[in-house]
């Protein structure tokens, strides 16, 4: 897949103050990758450690936090890992809570419908066993 940047606002975990960052997109990754030095100077703390899985196989444990991103004027908290790299990427976990899909060919990013396919399909199943359950129950003959 194709990659381009795209221009992310970074917060502080109360949403008052925003940095701007030019980010590489890409959907190759889980979870949003921010310079450390960004995440420090905006009093973003982390909250645990995670290891992660990189292209030439290593397992590397980082520190994980959490903040506001902001896209297009729309703010949400987001999981970031600290990285020693000045590099900002956006990944796949951010994309998806904005609701965007990733246009390679047009370097662009997309609005699409979140996905609530198990709710789906539980309610169905639900409605469906009701149905069986309430069929059976017509034909019981009680003493």
């Amino acid at each position: 897949m194709g990659t381009f940047h795209y221009t992310i606002e970074v917060g502080d975990p109360q949403g008052d103050r925003f940095e701007t960052v030019e980010a590489l997109v890409d959907t190759g990754a889980t979870y949003t990758t921010l310079p450390s030095s960004m995440l420090r100077r905006l009093s973003v703390r982390p909250f645990t450690r995670r290891q992660f899985r990189l292209t030439d196989e290593r397992v590397l444990e980082y520190e994980l936090g959490q903040t506001w991103i902001r896209l297009n004027g729309e703010a949400i908290i987001r999981l970031v890992v600290f990285s020693e790299s000045e590099q900002a990427m956006l990944w796949a976990d951010t994309l998806e809570g904005f609701g965007l899909a990733v246009d390679p060919v047009g370097k662009r990013l997309l609005p699409v419908p979140a996905l609530l396919m198990a709710l789906l399909t539980t309610e169905a199943a639900i409605a469906k066993y009701a149905k069986l359950v309430g069929s059976a129950a017509q034909g019981v003959v009680t003493g």
